[in-house]
């Protein structure tokens, strides 16, 4: 197949991923915090490494990283645990996923918090004035931001949107699982909260292994408890960092892919990653437009965007269209892409759209087959 679902989880990894699981699981297998031993320290050794390097990622040495199986998990962490503080006033932009607006509907249903969009423009483009306003007539409490969006992979501008947010005392949250390794942002910034991250997407890791980083003078209480391997003793979560908010045993061999990613990533640069990924996103575009068929959605000229493009084909629904690729050796996401509120606000919602993502990864062969695909596709419509 080729593939052009990066956005949903990267694929291929780079080799040295495939291979550093594997070696390391077979040689360090042990469980990290659960012993004093050779296998448990090498692998707590790994883990330490792996959070220093994504603190050097995303310039933030100071900054805590907190590893959970998922980003969802990450998110709901967050957000239920600044809510039982007492969060009531929430903004999001448009362009969240449903892992943070499900956590959200939860408690608006519950009458426990508002949710309000930030204002953006019909170009795309965060209203920061308008923004000014909202604020001045319902202050916020939380200011989330999803750095890139999975439906059209517009980059949002979350350094201006979260220091307006700080000028009114909000806790700020910024989703970078489009993001993380691919655009650079520094995270290390006072006005940036938490920022989590989703292993197997950008950051080119395998599954099951994504995270947050938090200021350490944050606040935040644990919502998930368990078995930490350490003040076993105490019925209430360890104080301690990171024992508070992992608890169970990590997955290691996940940590050791991503440690390998995060390797290859610094190795290759963040910059070169992004202009090749860009590059890519360019000859996607171009060749999509060549068929007139196909209607691209939200690309606006002049904004930044990561390698995702949305398009919308005549005549078949995006559901249809999914089968109607897969059948041509082309993999694509199709509907709502677990992004409900994006679609509403650009138009596509209920069908949503076909979606098409690539990397720096994506190889020539793929472009020569969506092309061939789409060919055919034009022929028999």
């Amino acid at each position: 197949m080729a593939y052009f679902d990066n956005a949903a989880t990267s694929y291929p990894k780079p080799d040295i991923v495939y291979t550093f699981m594997d070696r390391f699981y077979r040689n360090h297998g042990g469980s990290a915090g659960r012993g004093d031993y050779a296998l448990a320290n090498s692998a707590k050794g790994m883990i330490e490494e792996t959070r220093s390097l994504l603190q050097e990622l995303f310039h933030c040495p100071a900054k805590q990283v907190v590893f959970t199986p998922t980003a969802t998990i990450a998110l709901n962490m967050i957000i239920r645990g600044v809510i039982e503080k007492g969060t009531r006033n929430i903004y999001i932009s448009p362009f969240e996923h449903n892992a943070v607006t499900r956590t959200l509907y939860h408690f608006e249903k519950l009458g426990l918090i508002t949710i309000t969009e930030l204002a953006i423009t019909d170009l795309l483009k965060y209203d920061i004035l308008r923004i000014r306003y909202q604020f001045d007539s319902v202050r916020p409490d939380l200011v989330i931001v999803s750095h890139a969006s999975n439906v059209i992979g517009l980059v949002s501008p979350v350094e201006d949107i979260f220091a307006l947010a700080k000028e009114y005392g909000a806790v700020t949250l910024v989703d970078m699982a489009q993001t993380a390794g691919l655009v650079d942002l520094n995270v290390g910034l006072e006005t940036i909260d938490f920022a989590v991250f989703a292993g197997h997407k950008t950051l080119l890791g395998p599954t099951g292994i994504s995270g947050f980083l938090m200021k350490p003078s944050v606040q935040l209480p644990p919502v998930l408890f368990g078995g930490t391997g350490y003040d076993s003793a105490n019925q209430d979560m360890p104080e301690s960092f990171p024992e508070k908010y992992e608890m169970g045993t990590l997955n290691i061999v996940g940590i050791a892919g991503l440690n390998a990613a995060l390797k290859w990533i610094k190795e290759q640069t963040i910059v070169k990653l992004y202009s090749e990924e860009a590059a890519k996103r360019k000859e996607l575009l171009t060749l999509i437009e060549d068929y007139n068929f196909l209607t691209v959605v939200g690309n606006v000229e002049g904004n930044k965007y990561v390698g995702i493009v949305s398009c919308l084909v005549d005549g078949i629904s995006s559901d249809s269209a999914g089968g109607i690729f897969s059948e041509r050796g082309i993999s694509v996401r199709t509907g709502l892409q677990c992004a409900p509120r994006a679609h509403q606000f650009l138009g596509t919602y209920p069908a949503g759209t076909v979606r098409l993502s690539v990397n720096a990864l994506t190889a020539d062969k793929d472009f020569e087959d969506l092309k061939d695909a789409l060919n055919d596709i034009e022929t028999n419509l």
